[in-house]
């Protein structure tokens, strides 16, 4: 009874304190959606912190009513949907073939593949490399040259050493081929790591924006949303230290506007979120209990 008490209490403290993270994390949340309801005089004021000041809707009105936003954010998604199929597909033709024992030149392949994980070209030689290849201006640029983690691939390959091989050794005696092993075998055992790297591929093509900004520079029509979001508040802030110099207006009076716009693109991701969860679990804990 002692040690069942003392395990109850520590599993409290250890739950209150993820709780506490997880509320740190919101914070800065939670300031923002409250900036983006304020009115302008609560943000001058700094009356705001994390409950809104009045209700003004004023800056949610003019993100929906700029069509270029709506546009970037239909686009954003229909790359981040391409861009995880593609990077999902990649990862496993590439993590696949290196589970067998057999394969010629195995290590040497995973030696050149671990390489690029940590040394790079740099940014002028990828500009150089992208320009030579005509993807300068072209929405590709965008799917092509991130579509595989190598980190992605070693937790997928890991994942794969983790199914026993006699599921495998018995498809291929019944005249299986590589392929059919993995199709019916494998993939039907990975779904919750690939729902991970799912997560993580699509949180990481929804946030990026670097691409965008050096690769696609006469081609907004292309712009995904957070490279979008950030013309936005440079602009936003181009004109509050206009005001400020010339001495007239409302000085910081966008700020709401700023708020609402990343409301506006941080919010479909966090919906996402919710029904991967439990698949994001049984990924990260895949392998913690042998038996």
């Amino acid at each position: 009874m002692i040690t069942s008490g003392s395990r109850k209490v520590g599993d409290l403290i250890i739950a209150l304190f993820c709780l506490l993270i997880v509320l740190l994390c919101l914070l800065p949340m939670l300031n923002i959606f409250a900036r983006s309801l304020s009115t302008p005089s609560a943000i001058i004021n700094r009356q705001v912190s994390f409950l809104p000041v009045g209700t003004n809707m004023d800056s949610y009105r003019y993100v929906f009513k700029d069509p270029a936003f709506s546009r970037s954010m239909l686009w954003t998604a229909i790359l981040t949907a391409i861009c995880t199929l593609v990077s999902l597909g990649i990862t496993i033709l590439c993590a696949f073939p290196l589970t067998y024992d057999n394969l010629k030149g195995r290590g040497v392949i995973s030696t050149l593949i671990i390489f690029t994980m940590y040394f790079s070209a740099g940014t002028i030689p990828n500009y150089i490399l992208m320009k030579d290849l005509h993807l300068l201006n072209n929405p590709l640029v965008l799917i092509l040259p991130n579509c595989l983690s190598v980190f992605n691939m070693i937790i997928l390959r890991s994942f794969f050493f983790g199914v026993p091989d006699s599921l495998k050794e018995s498809a291929e005696l019944d005249g299986a081929n590589p392929f059919t092993v993995l199709v019916r075998i494998y993939l039907p055992l990975s779904a919750p790591v690939l729902a991970t790297l799912a997560l993580f591929y699509a949180v990481g093509r929804w946030n990026g924006f670097s691409d965008a900004l050096l690769y696609m520079t006469s081609a907004p029509f292309y712009h995904p949303i957070q490279l979008k979001l950030y013309n936005i508040v440079n602009n936003l802030s181009s004109i509050d230290i206009a005001i400020q110099e010339g001495g007239g207006g409302i000085p910081a009076a966008s700020d709401g506007m700023k708020a609402a716009a990343i409301m506006f693109a941080t919010l479909p991701i966090l919906v996402v979120y919710p029904w991967l969860q439990r698949y994001f679990i049984a990924g990260v804990t895949i392998g913690a209990v042998k038996g």
